[in-house]
């Protein structure tokens, strides 16, 4: 968590006339910079959380998937929007029972069941939403607009990267750009233990990434992060998501990692994760030694 920061005066005005009274509030921000978030509780006893989301682009994301994707996951699974404020770029939603996996002491058993039931729930949230007109458009482009993104991401990084790791990065760039048609769907967009939260029944929050596009991207998380090293959390995940990854599926995603380890290596992305240039040095290092999977 961050250093306090006090609810500020318009804002505590608009959540407290949305929850019809006075509720007092608790800086509950991770310790990345943004988003802001605050725990205010009602004068019921019931909990709520304010978010002031990083960009609009985020505050459209996660509003949009509150209101028509979300849902799908079943109560207590996901979230409810309460109110939301364009003006504010916040959003005030209930509170969800539990605590992130990657925080708990669970045992393998629970570990495992954890990870099985966010499989399951994010293979519910894949077949929400209305895919079709321009959400579809934009899903199936979605591969294409990663791979351009690419020589931004290793401009930014710089000597961060060795030039064999550099030329690899442009290789999978060149591949996933040539990735055929993949299963698609409305995507967490940060689908991973940070979120995943678990209280005996698991439950997905962090939206605001959230967006149709190859189910695939889903899994690039997991996959440079917690699957690297527990691989029976991988088949306990899949297990509850109902089917493997099909070949073409495990190449897009290999691809997808070197881009997302790019990503990481870059100013803005430590700034805001000091774990991210490990875990992006780690998953080049697999990819560069061929034992990615």
């Amino acid at each position: 968590m961050s250093e306090a920061t006090t609810l500020p005066t318009p804002l505590r005005g608009w959540a407290e006339r949305e929850l019809a009274g006075a509720a007092p509030a608790r800086d509950a921000s991770h310790s990345r910079q943004n988003p802001r978030v605050w725990e205010l509780v009602r004068g019921d006893g019931r909990r709520f959380y304010l978010k002031v989301s990083a960009t609009a682009r985020m505050y459209e994301r996660e509003t949009f998937a509150l209101r028509h994707a979300a849902p799908a996951l079943g109560a207590g699974r996901a979230p409810q929007l309460h109110a939301s404020s364009a003006e504010h770029l916040a959003l005030l939603t209930t509170a969800v029972p539990g605590r992130p996996a990657k925080e708990l002491p669970l045992t393998a058993a629970e570990e495992y069941e954890a990870h099985r039931q966010g499989g399951l729930l994010l293979a519910r949230l894949h077949t929400a939403g209305d895919l079709t007109g321009h959400w579809r458009a934009e899903a199936e482009g979605a591969l294409q607009s990663a791979a351009h993104r690419a020589d931004r991401h290793l401009e930014e990084a710089g000597d961060r990267l060795t030039p064999a790791q550099h030329t690899l990065v442009r290789h999978l760039a060149g591949r996933l750009r040539h990735a055929g048609p993949l299963p698609l769907g409305f995507i967490h967009g940060a689908a991973g233990p940070r979120n995943l939260l678990w209280s005996g029944r698991a439950a997905w929050v962090g939206f605001a990434r959230s967006r149709f596009a190859p189910v695939v991207q889903d899994f690039v998380t997991l996959a440079c992060g917690v699957w690297a090293d527990r691989p029976r959390l991988r088949g306990a995940f899949l297990g509850g998501y109902g089917r493997e990854l099909t070949p073409q599926e495990q190449h897009a995603l290999t691809c997808l990692a070197g881009l997302d380890a790019v990503r990481a290596l870059t100013p803005g992305a430590a700034h805001d994760d000091p774990d991210a240039a490990a875990r992006g040095q780690r998953t080049l290092h697999r990819l560069m030694t061929g034992v990615f999977a």
